[in-house]
């Protein structure tokens, strides 16, 4: 509450008006903008309160005057963990008219995607079909959404007013880090080596980066982000079939340098098909961005790069063909190491991209750039922190850890911490991939940790070591009852990889096993698994 005088008059004192910010993330941008907002609101005299999507009681929206959301979306269109139970809900015929609702949508997403944004989008449709009224219209980010945040934050506040022109002392909102997206830091590679061996068809590196001097700290379940620079042999490729040098003049340097550096050259997106549509007149092209499924059956192997080989445009300016990239973003690594076992470092496991199609070499942006890296040049770096892919606060709980691939990564972060902390709860690690003689990524180091007794339980999917291909929800169902033993004494469930298929072919297992062993119907399993994610015993970190 606020108090304001006019002369000799006795204060009038003015009620801070409520409103709810609601956050689903799977990697912790949606977190952090909330809490930006909230703090941000709060010095205008708003009264605001946040929440995880997870854990917001549902029964009060109806009654809700004002209410901000903010939400990515992951893997094919689908909500975050921790908002998909809301989201459902809000789908269902259980969610209520919300005719005294005014509210604004924040949606996160990768325009790379074919679904960008879908999960703000079907929220911002359903309030509207539900009856709230929009107070500011949804505004859809992509990775680059700094500019886009701070506008649409700023309308939502000249839509709602100020409850009060004066409140006391304001509360600062904290500052940027020193070294964060907008200034990262510049890193030196210390280390760079292939896990696979030379009779694997796959290549997966082990990056070790130093931290010296740049004062930034990190903990096992953050993600490392990568600001990397694009193949300057593709860049020469790109310059000569849109018809420049490269030493066009283009904000403040050269084209090819800004192509190098700062632009998004690589990747072929919904948003610059359909743009490029327009500007070449090809009616195939305009056909495609029509059509989504077209679109994805088309743009796979495919780069930019592409469609000026599929109907050439004589650029009248290089800003014309700068307007239709994005700018490049940074990648995020999911972190496998602890700062305990590894002072001044961070380390990630990196899958190289490298592959022919439609008669072109295609390598990964920011993968090939770590894995050609000679040490030379710093890699620019800067943490992205979550709150919620972490080890249990109680080390004498058990973890179980299914990572096939690169999803090892933050296990073999989780495990340097164990040991570090001499942790007495019990590690369990599901990993899979090809081949065994081949694939088996960190090998020795774990051999060494079961030999210890840190990792108490390894049980391993090689899939092409046989005739019938292995993976790691068949070894979960192999081990069923083990492993419900170890969720009933309360064991926190992690996995990390690829969300479209393995992710999903672990909870179906989880489901089968709990169903099984816990002597419980298909819904029972169900609830026994919500439960499990509402007190975050059960968390992925997925892609």
């Amino acid at each position: 509450m606020f108090s304001s005088q006019e002369g000799g008059k006795e204060p009038v004192v003015m009620e801070a008006k409520p409103v709810s910010i609601l956050w689903g993330s799977q990697t912790g941008n949606s977190e952090g903008l909330a809490r930006k907002i909230s703090k941000v609101l709060g010095n205008k005299g708003f009264a605001p309160t946040v929440y995880d999507m997870d854990d917001y009681d549902v029964s009060k929206l109806a009654e809700e005057s004002m209410l901000l959301l903010v939400t990515s979306t992951f893997g094919d269109g689908e909500p975050p963990d921790n908002a998909a139970a809301f989201y459902n809900w809000l789908l269902s015929d259980e969610a209520p008219k919300l005719e005294k609702l005014k509210y604004s949508v924040l949606a996160l997403g990768d325009s790379n995607y074919p679904e960008f944004c879908k999960c703000g989008i079907d929220i911002d449709q359903r309030f509207k079909a539900l009856g709230a009224t929009p107070m500011v219209e949804r505004v859809d980010c992509d990775v680059d959404y700094d500019d886009a945040f701070e506008g649409w934050l700023k309308a939502v506040e000249d839509a709602a007013g100020a409850a009060a022109s004066e409140g006391g002392e304001e509360e600062a909102v904290p500052s940027e880090p020193e070294f964060g997206k907008k200034n990262p830091f510049p890193a030196k590679l210390l280390n760079n080596y292939n896990l696979n061996t030379e009779e694997s068809s796959k290549e997966t590196r082990h990056v070790e980066i130093s931290l010296e001097g740049s004062g930034m700290s990190y903990e096992p379940g953050d993600a490392l982000a990568v600001m990397p620079v694009n193949d300057a042999a593709y860049v020469e490729d790109l310059l000569k079939a849109a018809g420049f040098t490269g030493d066009e003049a283009v904000e403040g340097t050269t084209l090819r340098k800004a192509l190098v550096e700062d632009y998004d050259v690589t990747n072929l997106t919904l948003k610059s098909l359909k743009a490029y549509a327009e500007l070449s007149g090809s009616e195939k092209l305009a056909a495609l961005a029509e059509d989504k499924e077209a679109f994805k059956a088309y743009a796979w192997g495919r780069q930019f790069i592409d469609l000026l080989t599929e109907a050439p445009v004589a650029f009248e300016t290089p800003e014309a063909l700068l307007a239709l990239l994005g700018k490049l973003a940074p990648r995020l690594y999911s972190i496998s190491s602890s700062p305990k076992a590894h002072e001044n470092e961070v380390h990630v496991t990196v899958g190289v991209v490298r592959y022919d199609a439609h008669g072109r070499a295609r390598k990964g942006v920011c993968s090939n750039f770590l894995a050609d890296h000679k040490g030379e040049d710093p890699v620019r770096i800067y943490f992205h922190h979550t709150k919620t892919f972490k080890l249990p606060t109680d080390t004498s709980l058990p973890v179980i850890m299914v990572g096939p691939g690169t999803g090892i990564a933050p296990f073999r972060a989780f495990l340097e911490e164990r040991a570090a902390t001499q942790s007495s709860g019990k590690n369990w690690l599901f990993f899979g991939d090809q081949h065994a003689a081949s694939d088996f990524l960190y090998q020795d180091q774990l051999s060494e940790y079961q030999a210890s007794g840190v990792l108490t339980k390894l049980d391993t999917a090689f899939s092409r070591d046989q005739e019938k291909k292995v993976y790691v929800q068949d070894r979960m169902r192999e081990k069923g009852a083990e492993l419900y033993e170890w969720l009933e004494a309360g064991g926190h469930f992690y996995v990390c990889g690829d969300a479209s298929r393995m992710a999903k072919d672990v909870d179906t297992a989880l489901h089968q096993v709990i169903a099984e062993h816990g002597k419980k119907t298909e819904e029972e399993a169900a609830a026994y698994v919500e439960a499990m994610k509402k007190s975050k015993r059960y968390l992925r970190d997925v892609y």
